[in-house]
């Protein structure tokens, strides 16, 4: 996929100190090759290296060392995410953008997560792309629109049912669902039934239900246990 191209400017923002070197992840070839060209136009940006899987991106990463990845997000075998995260942590002086088509907040905050300096879409300009990797090379993050709205959407959308049960009203919650009544659960557990009937009164109360019909309901409803 070929990047559009705003307009262009070959002046070195950096007072003619060495060129960022920068590897590109992607497994489209066509992609890697219109993100190649791209990279042409900029006489500060260097392209090092290439890969076309996540596992690739980080062997190469150890040996070729770029300031900046480029990296898609959505790949076969290891994702973007995960191989963001392996090589922050083996490579801490590389940063790392991801360029992908994908917007969901779920994949916005794994890639932040893993610690992606960068989340762009591949609409993006490649004036706009260039000065995300300059930024990049000294520590400066840069969220495309859609990324920065998932994650404002995130921040204020309330919690999930469920979200405050502990791990032991989790477990219960489950055996409910299978349909145990309390003596069953007491002894699948191996504990009091005064115990258990204390883990479905907080359930009930942290779900904001009055029966257990009700409570199994809604945690199937909203996959509150798997």
């Amino acid at each position: 996929m070929a990047i559009p191209k705003g307009s262009q400017s070959n002046d070195r923002p950096d007072g003619g100190q060495a060129r960022i070197r920068v590897m590109l992840v992607d497994d489209h070839a066509v992609v890697r090759s219109g993100l190649s060209a791209f990279l042409l136009a900029f006489d500060d940006l260097e392209l090092v290296g290439e890969a076309g899987s996540g596992e690739e991106a980080i062997r190469r990463c150890r040996s070729l060392s770029p300031d900046v990845v480029l990296m898609d997000l959505v790949m076969p075998g290891m994702d973007g995410a995960e191989a963001t995260k392996v090589i922050r942590q083996s490579c801490p002086e590389t940063q790392v953008i991801v360029l992908t088509s994908f917007k969901e907040e779920d994949l916005v905050k794994r890639a932040l997560q893993a610690g992606a300096i960068g989340y762009l879409i591949k609409n993006v300009s490649s004036n706009e792309l260039a000065d995300a990797i300059r930024a990049a090379k000294v520590g400066r993050p840069t969220l495309a629109p859609e990324a920065a709205q998932a994650l404002i959407h995130a921040s204020t959308r309330p919690p999930e049912p469920g979200h405050d049960l502990t791990e032991r009203e989790r477990e219960v919650l489950a055996l409910m669902i299978k349909g145990l009544n309390n003596p069953d659960i007491a002894d699948r557990l191996i504990v009091s039934r005064s115990t258990v009937k204390f883990h479905v009164s907080s359930i009930l109360s942290k779900l904001g239900v009055s029966s257990r019909t009700e409570a199994v309901s809604l945690a199937i409803q909203h996959h509150v246990v798997t």
